[in-house]
C-alpha cells in the first residue's frame, strides 16, 4: 500500500498540467468573463500555468524545450485534422487559427510535461531500446500515417505490429521506495493510450472539441481512438527518449532518464 501511495503521489504531481487544463475546460464552460471568449481564457491559463511551473521549478527549462516541440507537432496535427473534417472547435476565439484555437496544442503538450516529470519523479531507466534508425523511423510513419491515411490505406495496425517487433525487447524500469519494478515498454504505451481516451471523453464533454457524431449530442468516443492515441503515446516517449539519450550520451541499449 505505502508503495501504491507513492506512485498515485508521483503520478499526481506528474499531472499538474494536464489537471490545470481540465480545471480550465470544466470552469470556462460554467464561468464567462467578458470580451474574452472561451478558448482565449483557455489559452491564458495555459500560458499562466506554464510559466508558474517554470517559476516554481516544478518543470525544468530543458522540459519546457520538449514541451514547446510538442506543441508545435501536435498543433500541425490539428491543422490538418480540422481541415480535413476529422474534429471541429465550433465556438468563437480571437485566437482561432484556421479553426483551430492555439489552446488545443497545450493538450498535447501536456501529455509530454506528464511524460517527463514521471520520467524524472520515478526515475526512469528504458532497457533493450533499439537502434536511433527503427526509433526515429517507426516515429516518422506514425505521423506520417495520421495524415496519409486520408487519401491511402490506414496503416496503424501495420505500424503498431512493427512496434511489436521492435521494441519487443524493451522494458521500462521505475523506483518506488527504493524498489525498482519493470514492465515492458509497449505496454506502458497502451496504458497511457487508455488513460488519454478517457481524458478525451471528459474533454469531448467539457467542449474542448467535437467529432462528427457528436455535434448534435455528445456522446463517447468511439473506442477505436485508443489506438490512434497509443500511436501518439509512441512518437511522445520516443522523442522524449531520443532527447535524452543525445543530451546524455548514454550508450545503447540502456538509458538512463535520473536527471
Amino acid at each position: 500500500m505505502k508503495s501504491f501511495w507513492c506512485f498515485t503521489y508521483a503520478q499526481a504531481l506528474s499531472c499538474i498540467f494536464p489537471v490545470i487544463i481540465f480545471a480550465a475546460l470544466a470552469l470556462s464552460k460554467y464561468v464567462h468573463l467578458p470580451y474574452l471568449h472561451r478558448y482565449d481564457l483557455i489559452l491564458v491559463v495555459c500560458l499562466i500555468a506554464q510559466a508558474m511551473m517554470l517559476i516554481l521549478k516544478l518543470e525544468t527549462f530543458d522540459e519546457l524545450k520538449v514541451i514547446c516541440l510538442f506543441h508545435i507537432i501536435g498543433l500541425a496535427l490539428e491543422l490538418y485534422k480540422v481541415h480535413m473534417g476529422s474534429w471541429s472547435y465550433p465556438e468563437e476565439g480571437y485566437s482561432k487559427f484556421f479553426g483551430v484555437p492555439l489552446y488545443s496544442g497545450f493538450m498535447y503538450a501536456s501529455v509530454a510535461s506528464y511524460i517527463c516529470q514521471a520520467w524524472r519523479r520515478l526515475h526512469l531507466r528504458i532497457v533493450g531500446w533499439p537502434k536511433a534508425f527503427w526509433a526515429v523511423s517507426i516515429s516518422v510513419l506514425i505521423y506520417a500515417n495520421f495524415f496519409v491515411h486520408h487519401f491511402l490505406f490506414d496503416g496503424r495496425w501495420l505500424l503498431t505490429a512493427m512496434l511489436f517487433v521492435i521494441f519487443y525487447r524493451t522494458k521500462v524500469f521505475y523506483e518506488l521506495n527504493d524498489k525498482t519494478y519493470k514492465m515492458p515498454l509497449t505496454l506502458s504505451f497502451l496504458l497511457i493510450g487508455f488513460f488519454i481516451w478517457i481524458a478525451e471523453n471528459i474533454t469531448t464533454f467539457l467542449g474542448a472539441w467535437q467529432y462528427p457524431d457528436q455535434e448534435k449530442a455528445w456522446t463517447i468516443v468511439h473506442i477505436g481512438k485508443i489506438s490512434s492515441w497509443f500511436l501518439l503515446v509512441v512518437i511522445s516517449i520516443i522523442i522524449v527518449a531520443q532527447l535524452k539519450k543525445v543530451k546524455n550520451d548514454s550508450p545503447r541499449p540502456s538509458i538512463s532518464l535520473s536527471d
